[in-house]
């Protein structure tokens, strides 16, 4: 199952944020989250290594597209086109960097009730680098989610507002080519013993082929 958790920043929503999951489908739970300083997380990957491919056909696009079910390097960039709203024939580098482990501690004071417990966030760090011709002023790229060992989807975890240890940002003014713009996703692993191993972007046009493989980076 796909699903896309969408956020927006204002003053009634600050600090609100909605937790998703396939199990039982989307839940929206409202929070105050407690005010954190940015504390020490420990990566679980980092490394730079040629991509392995499926056998999905590529999407349709230039040369060098990723293909779907395409697998990457923690490191390693996936040219992708990104075809939305008012920048349709864009195209990007989604490059993830990181995948960290955070602790159950991060939650806290985010009103999540049960179902936080036992629960381990993990902060999926990438960079998006605009190498089109179009300018990609505050656009937002997204659906990046965690995939957990054996390959299922871990449950997002997507903040309405501002949590400083990761903090999902859309590009700034003038994002035109060769500017690039960090972010972030936040993925839940079901207990300790549950790691996040990996990351997958599933946006267009990738939710559409092979019955929505995405590209995944490991």
């Amino acid at each position: 199952m796909r699903n896309t958790t969408l956020g927006a920043v204002g003053l009634a929503v600050i600090g609100s944020l909605v937790l998703t999951g396939c199990k039982n489908g989307d839940e929206e739970l409202p929070a105050q989250p407690a005010a954190s300083s940015p504390g020490g997380t420990s990566p679980t990957a980092g490394a730079s290594a040629s991509p392995s491919t499926g056998d999905s056909a590529a999407p349709a696009g230039a040369p060098g597209t990723a293909k779907s079910g395409q697998v990457f390097k923690i490191g390693e960039a996936a040219e992708i086109p990104y075809d939305y709203g008012d920048f349709k024939g864009s195209r990007v580098a989604l490059t993830v960097t990181a995948i960290e482990q955070g602790t159950p501690a991060d939650l806290e004071g985010l009103k999540l009730g049960d179902k936080a417990n036992g629960k381990v966030p993990y902060y999926i760090r990438y960079t998006v680098k605009n190498i089109g011709a179009t300018d990609m002023s505050y656009a937002s790229v997204g659906h990046v989610r965690g995939l957990l060992g054996d390959g299922t989807e871990a449950q997002s975890l997507a903040v309405i507002g501002k949590f400083e240890k990761c903090k999902e940002e859309s590009m700034p003014k003038g994002f035109t080519n060769g500017q690039t713009q960090t972010s972030c996703a936040i993925a839940l692993a079901p207990s300790a013993q549950v790691k996040v191993a990996g990351a997958e972007y599933w946006g267009n046009p990738y939710n559409a082929i092979s019955n929505g493989k995405g590209i995944t980076w490991k």
